[in-house]
């Protein structure tokens, strides 16, 4: 095993244990389904996208993004910016590209058909962050990785990156109650708990907010913030309202399910 991939691993882990700790000492709702199958499944399905991922692609993200500083692809290393400052750059601008992404992967329906498995989790909890289709998974790794190469990228940036956005999807898929003072000063420039599971809701003008997975900041920005859920967080409804059965939701299933249409 690399650095690279020990050090992501060793931080998953931890972001992991400290997550699920908070969801048992401090839940924000109680679980309809329970955890037994879920986990299963959404770790299940983590596992066949990251070896989907491993064999599809000839590289990985940091490998790329070496390669194109010995190569001086992209537009820092034409531009010969200051390690600091295209550091600092990338991140920023990697995070919007998955804010973009996200939202596309909403509202463009073949995309859609990917990306809607991920909400058919009927809870929120640190698993549903590993609740992706592995075309997703495939598609999303392109996608960052094109970025790495018009960037040109350093690779401690994508290191960064890699390691944040994978703790944050953990962090913020995470059923765990913060101080409401704590969360308000938080997602100033976090993606928290609570934010993020508005985006969750059943409801369809709710489920097209909050794209963000790091920074808040693009929501903001570009008007797809939404605060608080309609309902409440303890009264709303997660999930999406044509995948209701946990009994049709197998990881067999959600492997066809890009393939087929509601029931």
């Amino acid at each position: 095993m690399s650095l690279e991939s020990g050090l992501r691993l060793t931080v998953c882990v931890v972001v992991l244990i400290a997550v699920a700790c908070g969801e048992i000492l401090a839940p924000r709702r109680p679980l309809s389904v329970g955890t037994g199958l879920r986990w299963l499944t959404n770790f299940s399905l983590l596992l066949i996208g990251s070896l989907f991922v491993r064999f599809a692609l000839p590289i990985v993200p940091v490998a790329l993004s070496q390669l194109c500083q010995v190569r001086g692809w992209g537009l820092f290393n034409l531009l010969n910016t200051p390690p600091w400052l295209a550091t600092t750059l990338s991140f920023f601008v990697l995070d919007f590209i998955i804010y973009l992404q996200h939202a596309a992967f909403h509202h463009i329906p073949v995309l859609w058909r990917f990306h809607r498995m991920h909400h058919t989790d009927l809870d929120l909890d640190v698993s549903s962050g590993n609740r992706f289709h592995p075309i997703e998974f495939l598609l999303s790794m392109c996608i960052k990785m094109g970025a790495i190469v018009l960037l040109g990228a350093p690779g401690g940036a994508v290191l960064m990156f890699e390691i944040v956005l994978n703790a944050c999807a953990l962090f913020n898929h995470g059923n765990i109650k913060l101080p409401d003072l704590l969360d308000r000063r938080l997602r100033l420039f976090l993606v928290t708990p609570d934010m993020h599971r508005v985006h969750h809701s059943v409801i369809p003008r709710e489920t097209n907010s909050n794209f963000g997975f790091n920074l808040p900041l693009w929501d903001r920005l570009f008007g797809t913030y939404r605060p608080q859920p309609e309902k409440g967080h303890l009264d709303m409804t997660i999930g999406l309202k044509e995948y209701r059965d946990p009994h049709k939701l197998t990881l067999y299933n959600l492997l066809l399910l890009p393939f087929s249409s509601p029931h």
